[in-house]
């Protein structure tokens, strides 16, 4: 408890570091649906929410506090469920507090931080299941159907769950209801994701094309690393220990099976490399049992162990959290090492700069077009007090939203787009580049802000052209 509350007071005041994560800019300007493109509905939901509230980064960020402090507690208690006694408990929880990508995940309202929450919390009920009472499976199912509806890939943790039973056993829970009744309430409550997908065509399989065609190199060389620094690099045989422990427990093997489907799966469709990390925090959590018995030999055990917690936690507060100054993070490795860092900076100036073209244009009813989400989440939350009415865009769901009036003559386009843009206007000029002034090397930096006036074609016929998914 008392780790999760540390924890909780740390992201807090983080929560009031650099600003918005682009992430966060898209979920709030999403509009109310059952689903989206790239994604179901109950992240944007919360965002939109509590953005109507108090429109700030510390406001969007409480679900990912308490989401986070929830997942320490679970760490704990799955060290309890694997057989560990309070220090094996109190390793779980203060490591899985501050470690590096739970803890990053953890300060930003992200699909992938109430999913960490939600799947660990699946790996304590299946464990639960499993060891002989299965009237778990209803939870398991019912927590699994509320994972659906903010991210699709706990069927890849299920899937991973059903493999490794019937590989490994223990099966004899599979041959009572309880697993069927569970599958029966995760269908139910994953309803308004799998009826968005089937209506609209299973956008989710094109989205995940398009992430594999896009990023497949760069995630399958990244994703060996991932598995290195997600917990932390001195922390890898912990979670290697777990990997060894479940193994040898009859509830908890299909947990390694588990966690090899979910690398599989990261490598194989080259989505996105950070897939593995809450199932490799459950073997976190799995390996504190066997560290915690070994560190009751002597005590000098116990202290090489707490100073190796310590050292990672440090390590990881300065990637995770916006402890470095803004005006000096440019300089220093944290904006390479912690890639999450970048998202956050220069939303602000980005928005007067675009806002500055706009109005030298000389035309009130000039369109601006970003070329991504987060650019138009940022022109949607800061333009409106620099008389910027909003953004369009053909990235992802914002596609969907339509294109400019049809009387649109004169268009700001901004951002790594443009150049696939000009050919859909008679005349475009570059007027100024994006700078966040404080040297922070993130996907804006140095993109064009031009002025194109004059669209070739209708906007019904060229709105086509600009869609893009990534």
């Amino acid at each position: 408890m008392v780790a999760a509350a540390t924890q909780a007071v740390v992201l807090t005041l983080g929560s009031v570091g650099y600003g918005y994560h682009r992430d966060e800019l898209y979920f709030r300007m999403l509009p109310p649906d059952w689903g989206y493109v790239d994604q179901p509905p109950l992240a944007p939901w919360l965002a939109r929410t509590l953005a109507a509230v108090v429109d700030e980064p510390w406001a969007l960020r409480v679900p990912a506090t308490l989401a986070s402090a929830v997942t320490v507690l679970l760490l704990a208690l799955l060290a309890r469920e694997l057989g560990g006694d309070r220090r094996a408990e109190a390793f779980a929880a203060w490591g899985g507090a501050f470690a590096t990508l739970p803890l990053a995940l953890g300060h930003l309202l992200l699909t992938s931080t109430i999913d960490l929450a939600m799947t660990v919390g699946v790996v304590v009920l299946a464990c639960r299941a499993l060891r002989g009472d299965p009237r778990w499976w209803l939870a398991v199912g019912a927590l699994s159907g509320l994972a659906s509806l903010n991210r699709l890939l706990i069927p890849v943790v299920l899937a991973g769950l059903v493999l490794g039973v019937l590989l490994l056993g223990p099966r004899r829970s599979l041959g009572t209801p309880w697993p069927w009744a569970g599958a029966l309430v995760a269908v139910v409550l994953a309803g308004p994701s799998i009826a968005y997908q089937v209506v609209n065509g299973w956008p989710q399989l094109a989205m995940g094309a398009a992430l594999g065609e896009n990023n497949a190199a760069e995630v399958r060389s990244q994703l060996p690393l991932i598995l290195l620094v997600a917990i932390g690099p001195l922390l890898v045989p912990v979670w290697l220990a777990g990997a060894v422990h479940a193994w040898r427990r009859p509830e908890a093997r299909w947990l390694v099976v588990a966690a090899v489907v979910l690398v599989a799966f990261a490598w194989v469709s080259g989505a996105q490399p950070h897939y593995p990390v809450a199932l490799l925090a459950a073997l976190f959590a799995a390996g504190c049992v066997p560290v915690a018995r070994w560190t009751r030999a002597a005590p000098w055990r116990r202290w090489t162990l707490a100073g190796v917690l310590a050292v990672s936690a440090g390590v990881s507060t300065v990637l995770a959290v916006p402890v470095v100054p803004l005006t000096v993070v440019g300089a220093t490795p944290v904006t390479e090492a912690g890639p999450l860092v970048g998202d956050q900076v220069g939303w602000p100036r980005y928005v007067e700069q675009v806002a500055d073209v706009w109005r030298a244009a000389g035309d009130p009813d000039a369109a601006v077009l970003t070329s991504n989400y987060g650019e138009a989440g940022a022109v949607a939350r800061f333009g409106p007090a620099l008389g910027l009415a909003g953004a369009v865009s053909g990235h992802n769901h914002l596609w969907e939203l339509g294109p400019p009036p049809e009387a649109t003559r004169t268009v700001v386009v901004v951002g790594a787009q443009y150049e696939a843009l000009v050919p859909l206007f008679e005349r475009c000029e570059v007027r100024d580049r994006l700078s966040n002034g404080v040297g922070v090397d993130n996907e804006e930096e140095g993109v064009p802000v031009a002025l194109c006036q004059d669209p070739v074609a209708p906007w019904s016929v060229l709105w086509p052209r600009v869609r893009h998914l990534d």
